[in-house]
């Protein structure tokens, strides 16, 4: 689903930052070699990522959801000089052509990729983090989203992809749709946490950003 008319996106992306060499073949690759590519964070999101890591300049970020790697490079741009990322992903498949571009990344030694279970790696890892970004299974969101809050530093930010569900938010939900549901218990848990401030930016396919007080 388009949020915006095309010409209106096509306006905004001639008017935002190109994005670097190898993100824009890592980008290329993805579509041409990978299953799913629309999963790829994509030049607009990657350019706000970018963004906000730069404006935040974290020492430590967490993602959760590598996918190919495009978002943690993002990402990775704002880390200050001995900073740290640390990224999980379930799918071992993708494990070497996301490496590969790690590797061949100004930040690839500040880059940890982790394979396995999300679940059982972040309990394993030290915080406080700055940011974490969640872009993994849906409907482990509010899962990640509490196993990972007392890790993030006071201050720091919690930013959830996919929170608009191509707009199935707003329409009815199929008793079957598990992803929907547990999308939508996400942004109501957020919207009512106390313990945060938050806005939802309708970038791409909706973007859920989190200020811990």
């Amino acid at each position: 689903m388009d949020f915006l008319p095309q010409d209106i996106e096509n306006y905004a992306l001639q008017h935002t930052s190109k994005e670097s060499e190898l993100l824009y073949r890592l980008n290329r690759e993805t579509h041409q070699k990978i299953l799913k590519p629309r999963m790829l964070s994509g030049h607009l999101q990657g350019r706000v990522l970018s963004m906000m890591s730069k404006m935040i300049q974290p020492e430590k970020i967490l993602e959760i959801g590598t996918y190919t790697g495009y978002s943690a490079l993002c990402l990775a741009e704002g880390l200050k000089e001995k900073g740290e990322l640390h990224t999980i992903d379930v799918n071992e498949e993708l494990k070497d052509f996301a490496q590969s571009f790690f590797d061949a990344s100004e930040h690839k030694n500040q880059i940890h990729y982790h394979i396995g279970n999300a679940l059982e790696i972040i309990p394993m890892l030290d915080g406080p983090f700055d940011i974490v970004f969640i872009d993994a299974d849906k409907e482990n969101y509010l899962t990640y989203f509490n196993l990972i809050f007392d890790k993030v530093k006071q201050g720091g930010y919690l930013i959830a992809d996919n929170v608009l569900w191509s707009g199935k938010v707003v329409e009815t939900v199929k008793a079957n749709d598990t992803d929907t549901q547990k999308l939508m218990e996400f942004n109501d848990f957020v919207q009512n946490n106390p313990q945060i401030e938050n806005v939802l930016l309708p970038v791409r396919d909706g973007l859920m950003v989190c200020r811990k007080k």
